[in-house]
This record gives structure tokens, C-alpha cells and sequence, in this order.
């Protein structure tokens, strides 16, 4: 899940995967801003087939946010 996570993060952030940590901040290190974040969302719903309510984007901040985030709702 990670690797595949991260995949979409450099495509949708525009950032070399290397670059991608789990204390990675979207706004701060790689410049995101609300409409990358929102597409970032929907990219991540489609693949892990998930649903991540708008509420929750507050709480989403870096890398291991996802991946926390994405666990704690039964995605491997």
C-alpha cells in the first residue's frame, strides 16, 4: 500500500518519489495547495476504494497521516 501510495503522490503532487517521506508535509514540502489536496483525495478514494469525507481533510497533513488515515479504514 505504501509504494502505491507514494506513486500517486508523485503523480499528482509532481514530486520524484524519492522525495516522498512519511513526516512529508503535502503543503509545506511539496507546495500543495486545497485543489491539489482535493485531487490527491479523489486519487487515493479510486485506488484503495475508500471514502474520505471532506470533514477529514483537516486531519490529513503528511504522508503517515494517509497511511494512518488509510489503515485505520481496512486498506492494506
Amino acid at each position: 500500500m505504501i509504494e502505491k501510495l507514494k506513486e500517486i503522490i508523485a503523480n499528482q503532487l509532481t514530486v520524484e518519489i524519492s522525495e516522498i517521506k512519511e513526516e512529508s508535509s503535502f503543503k509545506e514540502d511539496f507546495g500543495a495547495d486545497s485543489l491539489d489536496l482535493f485531487e490527491l483525495v479523489m486519487a487515493l478514494e479510486e485506488e484503495f476504494d475508500v471514502e474520505i469525507p471532506s470533514e477529514d481533510l483537516n486531519s490529513i497533513g503528511t504522508v503517515e497521516d494517509v497511511i494512518n488515515y488509510l489503515k485505520n479504514k481496512g486498506v492494506e
